[in-house]
């Protein structure tokens, strides 16, 4: 029996061997939402690159299990709405499945896909032992009361926990949901498979979470970038800086960035941005105090309005786009000012724009690693749980800036070997890891095979 020659690993990737070049296509030519064309986009770039037949990239790209159910929730004011439900799981060959929950209007199978499939990649990149999921429910949650929201989250248990489990899939907080919200799905789940504390990650310290973990994500964007930015002789230190979001990423993105001397000079929410006045910069811990008592960064005091086009195309060093998706499009990509852009947020970034940030030479450290403190902190918290045991914040943030730098390292040596961009090699490292994972399972045979 031949032995199964499986594709280069990540080092050998970084050597000067010549890759396939990739043919671009028309996204627009693939349907879906753009959310759905930029993830099959960026993924067949590197596929091709790595050489993966159609049949290789097919297994890679089609999800392991797609779950839509109905959830019915009887409201406050005694009537009955049905809810769509969704767990998409894209990928176990590296481990359990592993993405967030969100609660919001534009949930569908689709944009759940889309998004497991980037956890699946990312993942990979920092190399934890998880695959990729997302899933949510349709619905607007600030029209549902407090007890509305539970019985929709317990309901929703219920119709997937057969698929859940820490071995399994283990869900996360996403848009619209929050620690509370891990509680419920862990006291729901639990109540018919025994406690069971490691079915979330992302729940209060006192049900097992992990000290550091909801500021994980944002601190992960500030380490990635001065990593960055110690690799072009720079550090954090007077770097002005734009954010585009101010929830639970850029809220702590910024305070990780202040503290290591930056200058956030405009912040912006889904209601509107705020310009710093002068040459002084916002002061974070207050502007996280107004929005804690207004709900927003708008009106915050001495400060300039703006609008969220306005600040991505503000003259600043670091524009970093956290809240939805496709923030810098063709349309606005050509206005950004900065020349470095921090991925805080899931695929900000469309395909077009991408493309014209290239040609521009503006540095664009990609989702797949500048946000993926959060995935790397659950996995701390995970393995806390299995342990049964507590990390404390020091071993937490340690080990969170020891993960990300070894991965954008990995990531930067890629890149400059092969002339490509960071997102480019983060794609091909992580594919490749996944490949290789496929392969040794059994389930395909890497470009080397031989029969």
């Amino acid at each position: 029996m031949q032995s199964l020659q499986v594709m280069n690993t990540t080092p050998e990737l970084s050597t000067a061997q010549a890759l396939p070049e990739p043919q671009l296509t028309d996204v627009t030519s693939i349907g879906g939402t753009v959310v759905e064309q930029t993830a099959h986009h960026n993924f067949s770039l590197a596929a091709q690159r790595l050489g993966l037949s159609p049949d290789q990239q097919l297994l890679l790209r089609t999800p392991f299990r797609e779950v839509k159910v109905s959830v019915p929730v009887q409201m406050d004011d005694g009537s009955l709405r049905v809810f769509n439900g969704y767990r998409i799981q894209h990928s176990g060959a590296r481990g359990p499945a592993k993405g967030g929950i969100r609660y919001h209007p534009s949930v569908d199978a689709g944009e759940m896909q889309a998004l497991a499939e980037i956890m699946t990649w990312k993942t990979a990149l920092v190399d934890i032992p998880f695959g990729g999921a997302k899933g949510g429910v349709a619905c607007d949650p600030t029209k549902l009361s407090a007890g509305e929201l539970e019985r929709l989250t317990r309901r929703y248990v219920s119709r997937i926990h057969r698929f859940i489990g820490p071995f399994r899939d283990i869900p996360a907080p996403d848009v619209n949901t929050n620690a509370q919200v891990m509680a419920w799905i862990l006291d729901e789940f639990s109540s018919r498979h025994g406690y069971t504390p490691a079915v979330v990650t992302s729940k209060p310290i006192e049900l097992g979470g992990l000290r550091g973990r909801s500021a994980a994500t944002g601190n992960g964007v500030g380490m990635v970038l001065a990593e960055h930015m110690k690799a072009r002789g720079r550090s954090l230190s007077g770097l002005r800086v734009a954010i585009q979001g101010f929830g639970n990423v850029g809220s702590n993105a910024a305070a990780f960035i202040e503290q290591q001397g930056g200058e956030i000079i405009a912040v912006a929410d889904v209601n509107g941005g705020i310009l710093s006045s002068g040459s002084r910069p916002l002061r974070v811990h207050d502007l996280i105090e107004h929005v804690r008592l207004t709900g927003s960064v708008v009106g915050f005091p001495g400060a300039v309005a703006i609008d969220n086009e306005e600040l991505i195309a503000l003259p600043c060093d670091v524009l970093i786009p956290a809240a939805l998706e496709n923030a810098l499009t063709e349309d606005n990509a050509a206005d950004v000012r900065a020349s470095v852009i921090v991925e805080g947020a899931n695929l900000p970034t469309t395909a077009a724009a991408d493309r014209i940030l290239r040609d521009r030479k503006i540095d664009v450290i990609p989702d797949l690693l500048a946000n993926a403190g959060g995935v790397i902190a659950s996995y701390f918290e995970w393995t806390q749980n299995l342990q049964q045991t507590k990390w404390p914040l020091d071993k937490v943030n340690r080990q969170l800036r020891a993960y990300l730098t070894r991965a954008y390292r990995n990531v930067r040596k890629v890149a400059e070997a092969r002339d490509m961009s960071l997102r480019e090699a983060a794609w091909l490292i992580a594919i490749d890891r996944v490949a290789q994972a496929e392969s040794l399972r059994g389930a395909m045979r890497t470009r080397n095979a031989r029969a």
